[in-house]
């Protein structure tokens, strides 16, 4: 019983290793593929992927689930997702991985905010009230707070949500603003951004395969899209 799943991804390396590569025929396959992120990684990277992906693998299908970061390395491991994005910081080492691009914060509110219209100072920074995201729910701290204790400040976060696009609404409809990733804003017409009025580090996005998916070729063209579609 101990040995079955190690056995199990054996033999499919085996099968994998002996076996003349498949031609792979977008028009014509039937896939389903799995595919973990978040709400923003979606956003980011799956919409502007999903029309090129549509017309050439029109039989094909996609499954997006909730990224479960403590978990990726198991689920793909055992073939319960295809693909995973996943932020720099802490990508299990065991996995492909590649860096899709480097993200930045800006900030954000409604249009006609009050406090917006101009160019802010650290000092009014500090004074705006705040939205935030916290996936793991409840949190009121971030890379924005870490980089204000560092010049002896803080913020003040009203609100916690666990999702962007729930953050979103909120911007458009209160004078609550936030510091979020500039690619979820950058079509935003209903959205004023501004760039802060302090360094905060931003992240890098990577694309994580588990390794008895690596020459595959169906999901080696799915990994070409996504990147092409950047």
């Amino acid at each position: 019983e101990a040995l079955r799943e190690p056995l199990r991804l054996a033999l499919e390396a085996l099968e994998r290793a002996v076996a003349p590569p498949a031609a792979f025929d977008p028009a014509r396959a039937e896939l389903t593929w799995r595919i973990a992120a978040t709400d923003y990684m979606s956003s980011a990277l799956i919409l502007p992927a999903l029309k090129l992906i549509r017309e050439a693998a029109p039989r094909s299908r996609m499954a997006v689930f909730a990224l479960n970061p403590p978990q990726v390395a198991q689920q793909l491991e055992k073939g319960e997702l295809d693909m995973v994005f996943h932020t720099g910081d802490n990508a299990p080492p065991t996995l492909h991985q590649r860096r899709l691009f480097s993200e930045r914060y800006v900030l954000a509110g409604r249009h006609d905010h009050p406090q917006l219209q101009q160019p802010l100072t650290l000092d009014r920074f500090c004074q705006l009230e705040f939205v935030m995201v916290s996936p793991d729910g409840g949190g009121f701290s971030a890379a924005t707070d870490r980089a204000l204790a560092r010049l002896g400040r803080t913020r003040r976060v009203a609100l916690s949500v666990p999702h962007f696009l729930f953050m979103l609404d909120t911007l458009a409809n209160s004078d609550l603003v936030a510091v979020l990733p500039e690619r979820l804003v950058r079509n935003a017409p209903q959205l004023r951004v501004l760039a802060p009025p302090l360094e905060i580090e931003g992240f890098d996005i990577l694309m994580l395969w588990h390794e008895r998916l690596h020459r595959d070729p169906a999901q080696q063209w799915l990994r070409q899209q996504i990147v092409a579609a950047l």
